[in-house]
């Protein structure tokens, strides 16, 4: 049995369902689902499920022994104020987990992440130590926290590594509303008015639509993950992305062609506040995770898109 917290997120459900498929039995891990979250398992049985405030309780009570656990589950707000609470959260249960695993020699893989990186001044190198990165918020600053402990450790879980996600996109992140990945936002916003509206640059070295991000289907994502629970290799803290950016201009035109619409592209201002922490550029530096062993192929842009539009029409149809 693998457990997988933080199962009835975006990237959790895609994992379980690619799991399931592969012929394992699955612990979902999660707090109590909303309807939109419960769709993330449409399709997917025989599971069982466990609330995320009980889990680590029934472990250490040994109802469940699971053979990994993949940790992705986390308050991932980049805007939560209240670091008690991120720290309870993000980083004390984590450590929990991660002792657990290393006391029972259970594989750990769990979710760092991109923002770590905080304005990108140091780069997207994962092989940057985490000590001289300096993240914007208190969410990133909590996953940077955990990288830096569980680097210090003299223990540690057989298999382990802390993934960081960079622009992630493809199925079951309806649920994250206004805080789903553009490639989602442009196919609905093109669907209900035709168009796609773009940030104008606040830098004259990017045209209005040329900022550019590291956009990642999320397979290549789950890729990763199980690639490193199977895989010997160094543990640690590696990229999960393609480490090609492209722009957002490139991604909206994607959308409209694999639609079979013309383009429609307009630009606004981009919001005072937002400007001020803007960033213009991140892209995966992917050097470490491929001299660790791990070949597996990056899907394009226009790959990812075409199934995901494709995944989408067929929601909608």
């Amino acid at each position: 049995m693998i457990a997988i917290t933080g199962a009835a997120g975006f990237i959790g459900s895609n994992l379980a369902h690619r799991l399931r498929k592969d012929g394992h039995d699955l612990l979902l891990v999660d707090h109590p689902l909303t309807a939109a979250k419960a769709m993330n398992f449409a399709g997917l049985k025989q599971f069982a499920f466990v609330e995320h405030d009980l889990f680590l309780q029934e472990l250490q009570a040994k109802k469940w022994q699971p053979e990994a656990i993949f940790h992705l589950g986390a308050c991932s707000a980049t805007t939560e104020t209240n670091w008690d609470y991120l720290d309870r959260n993000n980083i004390g249960y984590t450590r929990d987990l991660w002792t657990w695993a290393t006391t029972h020699c259970v594989p750990f893989l769990y979710a760092s992440s991109a923002a770590t990186y905080g304005d990108g001044t140091r780069g997207f190198d994962d092989r940057t130590p985490p000590t001289e990165l300096v993240p914007l918020n208190l969410y990133g600053k909590s996953k940077n926290d955990f990288d830096i402990w569980a680097l210090t450790q003299e223990t540690a879980p057989p298999r382990w590594a802390g993934l960081k996600f960079f622009n992630v996109y493809g199925p079951r992140e309806n649920h994250k509303g206004r805080m789903s990945s553009v490639a989602r936002q442009t196919y609905k916003q093109i669907v209900a008015t035709g168009g796609m509206k773009l940030f104008r640059s606040t830098d004259a070295n990017y045209p209005d639509g040329g900022q550019l991000r590291d956009f990642v289907f999320v397979d290549d994502c789950v890729n990763h993950l199980i690639w490193f629970w199977q895989h010997d290799h160094i543990g640690g803290v590696y990229n999960s992305g393609t480490g090609a950016a492209r722009s957002f201009h490139d991604l909206a035109i994607t959308v409209f062609v694999t639609m079979g619409r013309q383009p429609n592209i307009s630009f606004i201002d981009m919001p005072a506040d937002l400007a001020k922490h803007y960033q213009n550029f991140t892209q995966a530096t992917t050097t470490k995770l491929r001299a660790a062993g791990c070949t597996t192929p990056v899907t394009t842009l226009e790959a990812g898109i075409q199934a995901y539009v494709s995944e989408m029409t067929d929601r909608s149809s």
